[in-house]
């Protein structure tokens, strides 16, 4: 079972910025090789911080508003929410551990 929500432009307002509990915006590529190699780690990490953070994926193409929204410039990227704003972002591929090591911090 995935812990990752995939959703759209339409949701993106409702589940992330008006979220009460830090959200990972993962967004990402079906062409992007780099985004193959971080999907597993964005799904342990979805996993691992289930009861503290909410984690949502997004395809690029067909959600330019998201994308334009978080200022996204190359996938994979990640942009980490907290109280409606962003706290932490990456772009590129990224280690499981420094994934963590992103996230942590912000996490209660």
């Amino acid at each position: 079972m995935s812990h990752v929500a995939v959703i759209t432009d339409a949701e993106f307002e409702q589940r992330v910025v008006k979220a009460e509990q830090p959200v990972l915006a993962y967004f990402w590529a079906t062409w992007c090789g780099p985004c193959r190699l971080v999907s597993p780690s964005v799904e342990a990490l979805a996993a691992q911080y289930g009861d503290r953070l909410q984690v949502v994926k997004l395809e690029i193409d067909p959600n330019p508003e998201a994308v334009k929204q978080c200022k996204v410039e190359g996938v994979p990227a990640l942009r980490l929410f907290k109280n409606g704003a962003v706290v932490a972002s990456h772009e590129g591929a990224i280690m499981q551990a420094a994934l963590n090591d992103l996230i942590a911090p912000h996490l209660n």
